[in-house]
């Protein structure tokens, strides 16, 4: 399966490349997977197959830069490089039995009780894989940002001052791009932390919305042809040179209670999600949390994600921003 990467500079400049093992061949026609996808439908080429004739003969070892150990660093593997809030986060929740396990633990107050979490991940088994081409039952869905919020490979993801916590959401999140036409064009796959704070959530369920308005990583690659059908991975906490937690995963259609057709269609339903030239990143949802487990997160945990198949694993460190929370005032104009 082709995969690409977004790399910058130190100097700031930006450049696009191929994965071929542990080298990566930069593109010549582009400098974004966001420019090769727009060359590739204004020429009717398949994005794989412009990505590997755009391959040029500069090469740079892929192993330094992953480490951090390179004038170059890894970007978020899509954006919108000329206008990030063109570029939505979003994603669909309660898509894994063990995610809305959590969700329940958290606000049933009796072993017993049905919560609506439970009753939408009900509403999934019962009617989340519609036969091809039917529309099925209408999944939760949450918007997390812009793509100011995106982070790349290395880079940290911060509990700002406001927050009462953050946790990973070990993902894999659909990566699209709207053609001329308004049509979604699905570019690929990237592995994801979705990140969001657990503790504001577990107040109230009303405070979901709030708990997923956080940053969030992406990468390192993304997969051009992705299989979804199912998908193992892990997910661990490293706390310097101990994992205080980690955990076996598996993602894909075959664990999830909505097809990938069923959740696409309910994100790209609404004509506001289909405006040409806008970029979206959607996560499908996680099946493991290390909140789920009562571990806390702390300053300085690198939080790792690696899907089979999905290129190289994801890690991000954590940052707590420091309080006291600071008022924020609207002044009249």
């Amino acid at each position: 399966m082709p995969s690409l990467v977004q790399l910058r500079h130190f100097d700031g400049s930006r450049a696009a490349a191929l994965v071929r093992g542990e080298d990566l061949h930069l593109l010549e026609s582009a400098s974004s997977v966001y420019e090769l996808a727009r060359k590739a439908l204004e020429s009717g080429v398949r994005l794989g197959e412009l990505a590997v004739k755009s391959a040029s003969g500069r090469v740079m070892p892929y192993g330094p830069i992953h480490a951090g150990e390179s004038e170059w660093s890894l970007l978020p593997p899509l954006d919108h490089p000329l206008e990030p809030a063109r570029c939505m986060v979003s994603g669909t929740g309660l898509t894994h039995r063990a995610s809305a396990e959590n969700r329940n633990a958290m606000h049933s107050a009796a072993a017993v009780q049905l919560t609506d979490s439970m009753r939408m991940y009900q509403w999934g088994l019962e009617g989340g894989h519609p036969p091809a081409g039917a529309i099925g039952v209408s999944p939760e869905w949450f918007y997390k940002g812009n793509g100011t919020i995106l982070r790349g490979h290395g880079q940290s993801l911060v509990v700002p001052e406001f927050a009462e916590d953050g946790g990973e959401e070990a993902e894999i999140a659909g990566l699209y791009l709207i053609d001329d036409q308004g049509v979604p064009r699905r570019l690929g796959m990237a592995q994801g932390n979705e990140f969001s704070d657990h503790a504001v959530e577990k107040k109230n369920y009303l405070y979901l919305a709030s708990s997923k308005l956080r940053q969030c990583a992406l990468g390192p690659e993304i997969i051009l042809d992705p299989d979804f059908s199912s998908v193992p991975g892990d997910v661990r906490i490293h706390r310097g040179k101990s994992v205080p937690w980690e955990k076996e995963i598996r993602t894909g259609e075959a664990n999830m209670c909505h097809t990938l057709e069923n959740m696409e269609h309910h994100h790209f339903k609404f004509p506001a999600h289909r405006r040409p030239g806008d970029v979206h990143i959607h996560f499908f949802g996680a099946g493991s949390l290390s909140c789920g487990d009562q571990v806390k997160l702390e300053q300085g945990d690198v939080m790792e994600v690696h899907y089979r198949n999905f290129g190289r694993p994801l890690r991000n460190p954590l940052e707590v921003q420091p309080g006291p929370p600071r008022l924020v005032r609207a002044i009249p104009l």
